[in-house]
């Protein structure tokens, strides 16, 4: 019998007075027993609405039945069919946009907490289960992949699957693009990517660290080394700005230059000597997920007060529900309707303070969101001693500049077509080197996309 209950079940978090102080994981997980309950609050519908949200198309139904009735290990494996990194999406994906939107329980209640029991099978697999490793004939087709984030694990763990001898070239020292250096710890926690993306190298990737693309070798020679297809995903990092004064003064990062540092480069352990301002007074510029995790990793560093600094209000914030929640819990202070104008400096060149005007809503923009209007004569300080600037990021230009024939739009994102194929014979690309900065799942499903477009590219030429 289905569990009808109207509210998910609840996930055990660590107290927010203590978290905000260390780089544990948040959330806890659910108990067996829990995530039993929570199964068992899907419906099995007929259609499966829940799966069409989902851009990896992830059996949901067949799934959860499996976990309602135990069999944790046939529901990762499931789970396993369509989407590389389970433990990452059941962490980080925004299921309440994408598959929890369109459950049916949503209708008069909360819909089932489906990214809540993908984490779950996926934890529990790599605690219970065994992976077996499958040997896959090689099929005598060489594919490179420029990037090993999402876009680029998802499409090499495809075509490895498929028998293609793939390798990856990632710029970086270890794999992962941004589930390494973006995503913080406490949300993502680093041991469970390092375990998703052993799981590929077993599964046969090959991948290069320390592989700077369009300066070691450019696309021309990855196809004169022998490789048929190349699949672009070298992600969005470069960081964008306001252009406003006082943005070149020491203690004013970019998110991205903040969360590397501290993700990357450690500095969120006390063994390693990572250079880093350890700020007291911090204001982050920015309403989405980025914004959230900045903010929140500055406490656990030792500030004694952050503040997000946002032009709109809380209802047009871009990030997610659950790590506004979760912000706000641990003490970060939210100064909405208010837009940076200049970042003041001492006498020394660092930060002092951060000056804002206050805004009003008018009507929507093209994004569907009210526009924010500035209220003359408004503009106040406040004092900090660190800014960060989580405003968005672009797709970084070196391999597109490198690659003749390959076109970019206005933003420098690469232009595809629904195929993910790029305007250069043989070469594809997904992810936010396509989109600019959006979702891991996002990046995924294009990855996915791109890797079945080139399967079928490479089997036309026979």
């Amino acid at each position: 019998m289905p569990n009808m209950q109207m509210e998910k079940t609840l996930m055990p978090e660590q107290d927010p007075k203590i978290r905000r102080h260390n780089f544990e994981e948040v959330c806890l997980g659910y108990t067996e027993e829990m995530a039993k309950e929570e199964a068992k609050r899907c419906l099995n519908c007929k259609n499966s609405p829940c799966v069409g949200g989902c851009p990896v198309g992830v059996h949901i139904p067949t799934f959860l039945s499996y976990a309602s009735d135990g069999k944790f290990e046939e529901a990762y494996n499931e789970i396993k069919l369509t989407n590389s990194l389970p433990a990452v999406c059941g962490r980080v994906c925004p299921q309440e946009t994408q598959c929890e939107q369109r459950c049916v329980r949503a209708i008069k209640g909360e819909p089932v907490g489906i990214g809540r029991l993908e984490r779950f099978v996926s934890d529990w697999h790599m605690k219970h289960g065994k992976d077996i490793a499958k040997t896959v004939s090689k099929n005598g087709h060489k594919i490179a992949v420029i990037g090993a984030g999402p876009a680029g694990l998802t499409c090499a763990g495809d075509l490895a699957a498929k028998g293609y001898e793939v390798t990856i070239f990632e710029a970086l020292h270890i794999a992962g693009g941004v589930l390494m250096y973006g995503i913080p710890q406490f949300r993502l926690p680093k041991e469970i990517v390092q375990k998703e993306i052993d799981g590929l190298r077993e599964a046969g990737v090959s991948i290069e660290t320390d592989m700077v693309m369009g300066k070691v070798l450019d696309v021309d020679e990855l196809f004169s080394m022998g490789y048929e297809a190349v699949f672009i995903g070298t992600g969005a990092g470069l960081p964008s700005f306001m252009n406003i004064p006082g943005e070149d003064l020491v203690g004013t990062y970019s998110a991205n230059e903040f969360l590397t540092r501290v993700n990357l480069m450690k500095a969120y352990n006390p063994d390693y000597d990572t250079p880093m301002i350890k700020p007291k007074r911090v204001a982050v510029v920015g309403g989405g997920n980025v914004a959230m995790d900045a903010a929140r990793t500055a406490l656990r560093l030792g500030a004694e007060e952050v503040s997000i600094v946002y032009r709109r209000s809380e209802e047009e914030m871009p990030a997610r529900k659950e790590e506004i929640h979760h912000a706000k819990e641990e003490g970060v202070k939210f100064d909405l309707l208010r837009n940076p104008v200049q970042i003041l400096g001492d006498k020394n060149g660092h930060v002092k303070a951060i000056e804002c005007i206050k805004m009003e809503l008018g009507e929507p923009d093209a994004s569907g969101r009210r526009r924010p209007i500035e209220i003359p004569g408004s503009n106040y300080e406040i004092p900090v001693d660190c800014v960060v600037m989580a405003i968005g990021n672009r797709p970084n230009p070196l391999v597109r500049s490198t690659t003749e024939g390959l076109e970019a739009n206005r933003k420098g994102c690469i232009v595809v077509d629904d195929s993910m194929k790029t305007t250069r014979e043989g070469v594809y690309a997904a992810g936010d080197a396509v989109s600019g900065a959006a979702t891991v799942i996002l990046a995924m499903g294009g990855g996915k996309t791109a890797a079945a477009s080139i399967d079928k590219y490479i089997q036309s030429k026979k």
